[in-house]
């Protein structure tokens, strides 16, 4: 077997060939670029431009959601192979209990997550299906799949707020490891 035929020279081509894609068409799902090239969505998303994303370790998760806790209204999407779930609104402040932090209260986003498996978070700011641009916080698991994303909310003229845009920045420049 020569080098260039090693299944990691293999997996390096595939991984290269999915930042090109990824550098000429950035807008598209990100899930379905996954399902596609059969990786995970947290490899698809560190195969963007580094520009477009940075990580932050899930040992952050609280921090964020409570930051993102005073932006105003915000989308909480939830993304499975047979359901895109979208709740608009502002993101309660969570507390832990029983083993999940816990959201309710004074919002249509509520509920009870496990944010301990959260292995680690991306700020994406990339180009979205023609719409301009989008900016998420997108909590991933140990699987490297998305246990849910938190966007930048948008006006009525489906422009980006722009100090929810500045507060994005600032939690990510905060909470993100340097770039390898």
């Amino acid at each position: 077997m020569t080098a260039q035929n090693t299944p990691a020279a293999s997996q390096d081509a595939a991984m290269e060939s999915l930042r090109a894609r990824l550098l000429a068409e950035p807008g598209g799902v990100l899930e379905a670029v996954a399902a596609e090239t059969g990786v995970s969505l947290r490899t698809v998303v560190d195969c963007l431009p580094a520009a477009m994303r940075g990580f932050a370790p899930g040992s952050a998760a609280e921090a964020a959601m409570t930051d993102i806790a005073g932006w105003g209204p915000i989308t909480f999407l939830v993304h499975s192979a047979d359901l895109v779930l979208e709740c608009k609104g502002p993101l309660p402040l969570g507390q832990f209990g029983r083993g999940f932090y816990n959201l309710a209260g004074g919002s249509p986003i509520g509920g009870h997550i496990r944010l301990d498996r959260c292995a680690d978070l991306a700020f994406v700011r990339r180009p979205f299906m023609g719409s301009g641009d989008s900016c998420a916080v997108i909590f991933f698991n140990g699987d490297g799949e998305a246990m849910f994303k938190i966007f930048v909310g948008r006006d009525e003229k489906r422009q980006l707020l722009a100090d929810q845009v500045d507060r994005f920045l600032a939690l990510r420049n905060r909470l993100c490891l340097p770039a390898a």
